[in-house]
């Protein structure tokens, strides 16, 4: 049986009393591509951290590829990590960083770095520091993936490129997931770039997990209804409401449905993946109590 990517069980970071990630309960299939969403401080980034070993958890446990976050060299070379500054070296040339990444990795692939760096047409004598934003995060993005990674872990390294630099970046790294059939979780709050590439959703909002599974089936078992403004007690067993709006004679309310609702008298939509995370995201805001997460 494959190793699930990660799996974490009551996964929990505190820093003091500030609570970063609470109770977080999670199997990640290997071999998918991952979308992590959530608003800022919702702790995108202590979970990756978490996952990468650069945290140690204050309770709970976590798994990547079947071993402890960064447990020794062979756990290390199994996971790529491209923080969202996209780090490299200023001073130091492309052709450093290859260097420096072959007598780092035991995995190094330095065919593939070279051919990546041609294919973005940059010179290997330059230097990071004068390279653009989008550029800077093209070599990231090598230097991660020349690790010959199982799991490929980003937070959010196209938040601040324009759209042309995105698409080359997103491009590049759904080459590296056809060729190698590695996991990647990609923290973004860039809906459009999650449709394009995630077929697995992870919904985080104030530390605590709200939703999670495969981008098909939660589509397929969320819906929007629109009809009279009826008491909410009598909507069918198997439908719970993620979120409802109403006006004077009109409900709207978003649900999670497990049974057919061509009986109801609502007028039943399907949602977008951005309508499904927003959901997710006023419901933890709200007084509603919080729904079990979807494993």
């Amino acid at each position: 049986m494959t190793e699930p990517a990660l799996r974490a069980v009551g996964l929990t970071k505190r820093y003091g009393r500030h609570l970063a990630l609470s109770d977080c309960t999670l199997d990640i299939p290997a071999g998918r591509v991952v979308g992590l969403v959530g608003p800022n401080g919702a702790g995108k980034t202590t979970l990756l951290q978490l996952a990468a070993g650069m945290l140690t958890p204050t309770a709970g446990t976590i798994e990547v590829l079947g071993g402890r976050p960064a447990s020794g060299t062979a756990q290390l070379a199994k996971v790529g990590f491209v923080a969202q500054d996209t780090p490299v070296y200023a001073g130091l040339s492309i052709a450093d960083h290859l260097r420096f990444g072959a007598s780092a990795n035991p995995r190094w692939d330095q065919p593939t770095a070279e051919e990546r760096i041609a294919q973005l047409g940059l010179d290997l004598r330059q230097k990071a520091g004068r390279l653009s934003g989008g550029q800077r995060a093209q070599l990231a993005l090598t230097m991660a993936v020349a690790k010959r990674p199982e799991l490929l872990i980003l937070d959010e390294p196209v938040a601040s490129l324009d759209p042309v630099a995105r698409r080359e970046f997103l491009k590049g790294l759904m080459s590296f997931t056809a060729e190698h059939g590695a996991s990647v979780i990609l923290s973004s709050h860039l809906m459009s770039d999650l449709e394009r590439v995630c077929d697995y959703l992870i919904v985080l909002v104030a530390s605590r997990v709200r939703v999670a599974g495969d981008v098909d089936d939660l589509l397929d078992g969320h819906f929007r209804l629109t009809g009279p403004r009826r008491d909410l007690d009598d909507l069918p067993d198997g439908m719970e409401i993620i979120e409802e709006s109403h006006v004077e004679r009109q409900s709207t309310l978003i649900v999670r449905a497990d049974v057919p609702l061509d009986g109801t008298s609502f007028t039943v939509e399907q949602l977008t993946l951005e309508d499904l995370v927003l959901s997710y995201m006023s419901q933890a805001m709200s007084s509603r109590p919080v729904l079990e997460p979807t494993r």
